[in-house]
């Protein structure tokens, strides 16, 4: 190795740039809403099928079984409850930022996390839809770096345009940077 064209200079940490002052951009409010009910339904049949199995007709539950049983329903109840609280506070939590060179996201209510992609090091880039996001026009555009199995991350509640505009983005920077 020649060590005469080798450098490595320390870097001013004050000139670094801040990753708060990105312009991110805040997830499609139909996602936030729409999170809000499914957590919201699926308390609802939790605390339905804990009713029905209590107060059934079929069975006897032994009388000492009965405040263990709904005590338990209760807490699965208010857990449900205060998930769909935490995912409604931390929903408004999510952006993403896209800059020239690379993608980011955070997330995160009380520990707050922030991922950055460089463009160069994306594999690929999937747009994934399922039933509920189809029904409402959203989707999750999921980034894959080089040599990964699973997705770097994904970016959930896109409005379909704006995630395909994004991937589009990203595969045409990608290339032309790749490629000259």
């Amino acid at each position: 190795m020649d060590t005469s064209t080798f450098s490595n200079l320390s870097i001013d940490e004050t000139r670094l740039p801040d990753i708060e002052q990105l312009d991110w951009q805040p997830l499609s409010p139909k996602y936030m809403l729409i999170n809000l009910r499914i957590n919201l339904i699926g308390t609802l049949l939790l605390t339905a099928i804990w009713a029905a199995l209590l107060f059934q007709p079929f069975w006897t539950i032994s009388p000492h079984l009965e405040p263990l049983i709904l005590w338990i329903g209760t807490g699965l109840t208010l857990l449900g409850l205060l998930f769909s609280v935490h995912g409604r506070c931390a929903d408004p939590c999510k952006a993403y930022a896209l800059r020239e060179h690379d993608v980011s996201f955070q997330s995160g209510l009380f520990f707050r996390k922030s991922v950055t992609q460089p463009i160069l090091r994306i594999q690929h880039i999937e747009l994934k839809r399922g039933p509920i996001e189809r029904r409402i026009g959203l989707a999750t555009l999921q980034v894959f770096s080089a040599g990964g199995v699973m997705h770097t991350f994904e970016i959930p509640g896109l409005p379909l345009s704006t995630a395909k505009s994004l991937r589009q983005f990203i595969l045409q920077h990608k290339d032309t940077r790749n490629h000259g």
